[in-house]
């Protein structure tokens, strides 16, 4: 560096040249000595220049060392978003594509935005640019697919579900059913009392789980059999059971005498065995969840036989997939049966209705002893996001978590019309936190729970 500062020195000193005068025969010479002095401002000032050369060159190595680390990793990246999207671009047009797939590919082009952004303000050459420009034409694409979905393919849908409602309310339950029904012409329920039954089961508060109620008698029935009231405790594991009791009048179930035990399987992992809180006993039969299945099961209590159904729809839950699960789950609770005016019902939840509750109309035919799903109906409902359900005159009402003492009804279906209403707000009062079971019963008006442990009824008063 030396030598360089006194090559570009030497032309400065070897053209300076001394002018003398002629005084007294002799050559007299005045000479500055600051002439002479070494430049030092300028070697200070070429030293600087060096020195942010150097700097200059040194943050151009490290640009060209994230430059070739990390631009290969983002157009990788790049790329596979691109592969990725092409198949919602040919399906955009077949309305076959995910809506949750896209949104998923929206989040990950934030994140491949923040990242080009970071390289493209430290870079910003053609290569930056171009990804930019990749990055947004990606986005354009998945924002014109997701409005697409939003405006088209969502409204289809709800078309859709809304005809085939109406189609399954018109094909076999008579437009007037309400009127031959002497409460089902009052309309909603207009609120619920307090319990007016408080009790605890017979089997103690461990069991946590079951169903209870009083017989929900089919075409009249027997007079005998007008006042029975049974318990359906689960008592292995909280998930499964085998035994069905049955008391004679009210006294008898207040008091726990004079009840009847009833075995509908042989072990608690038979086929035949109950899987969930979801039993009612419905004329001489109680109808139950399958163990391990996606069958209904009738258990005769007058021969001991068992047949069994299995539900329509495209991955219908069980196996704990699609509990009651609003606030704390209870487990298990795929599947439920339910008895109202017009008949038995089975709610649930399906994969191909979004894990949406729905609701299937089930009839036993005595002449060829099968039972059948005659009707299916599909709400908007996520079932994990409910408490429990209950249907009354063909209405469907699905209750929620208010507080560890009281539920909320907060939606109805009428599957007579496929109509729907989210606006209510009747309270549930209860004394524990978990609700195992909710179920109405036409004979009496009244809902049965089964709350950890506590068998509550209460009146359900119309409009």
């Amino acid at each position: 560096m030396t030598l360089q500062l006194l090559l570009l020195l030497l032309p400065l000193v070897g053209g300076e040249r001394v002018m003398g005068v002629k005084e007294k025969g002799a050559c007299v010479c005045s000479v500055d000595s600051e002439l002479w002095g070494f430049p030092v401002q300028q070697y200070e000032n070429i030293q600087q220049l060096l020195q942010s050369c150097e700097d200059s060159l040194q943050s151009l190595n490290q640009q060209v060392l994230l430059s070739s680390d990390r631009l290969p990793h983002i157009q990788s990246l790049v790329a596979n978003v691109t592969a990725r999207l092409q198949p919602h671009q040919y399906l955009q047009y077949k309305g076959l594509y995910s809506t949750l797939g896209l949104r998923q590919l929206s989040t990950e082009i934030n994140q491949l935005e923040g990242h080009v952004s970071v390289v493209h303000s430290q870079l910003n050459n053609k290569h930056t640019q171009a990804l930019t420009k990749e990055v947004e034409k990606l986005r354009q694409n998945v924002s014109q697919m997701k409005m697409t979905d939003d405006i088209n393919l969502q409204t289809l849908k709800e078309q859709v579900r809304y005809l085939k409602n109406r189609v399954e309310s018109c094909k076999s339950i008579p437009n007037d059913f309400r009127a031959q029904h002497e409460h089902c012409t009052k309309g909603l329920v207009k609120n619920i009392s307090e319990a007016v039954v408080t009790k605890i089961s017979p089997y103690g508060k461990t069991y946590i789980s079951g169903s209870w109620g009083k017989q929900a008698l089919q075409n009249g029935g027997e007079d005998e059999e007008q006042d029975r009231y049974w318990v359906q405790p689960l008592v292995s594991s909280h998930i499964w059971g085998n035994v069905l009791r049955v008391y004679p009048t009210y006294d008898d179930f207040m008091a726990s005498i004079n009840h009847k035990d009833y075995t509908f399987a042989p072990a608690h992992t038979h086929p035949n065995s109950i899987e969930g809180p979801s039993a009612v006993l419905y004329g001489k039969a109680l109808y139950y969840h399958c163990y391990k299945s996606e069958d209904i099961c009738r258990y005769d209590l007058a021969n001991n036989n068992v047949k069994r159904v299995k539900l329509p729809g495209i991955g219908v839950g069980n196996n704990n997939k699609f509990p009651y699960c609003y606030y704390d789950c209870r487990t298990h609770s795929d599947i439920d049966l339910e008895a109202d005016e017009t008949g038995l019902w089975a709610i649930y939840a399906t994969m191909g209705n979004h894990g949406n509750i729905v609701v299937s109309r089930l009839m036993w035919d005595s002449e060829s002893e099968t039972l059948n799903v005659t009707q299916t109906w599909e709400t908007r409902v996520f079932k994990k996001a409910v408490t429990n359900a209950f249907m009354v005159c063909g209405v469907l009402y699905v209750t929620r978590y208010n507080s560890d003492y009281r539920e909320e009804v907060f939606y109805a279906f009428d599957t007579m019309t496929g109509r729907e209403d989210s606006t209510l707000s009747l309270p549930l009062e209860k004394v524990a936190k978990g609700v195992a079971s909710l179920s109405y019963n036409p004979t009496d008006r009244k809902i049965y729970m089964y709350n950890d442990g506590y068998l509550l009824a209460y009146e359900a008063r119309f409009y």
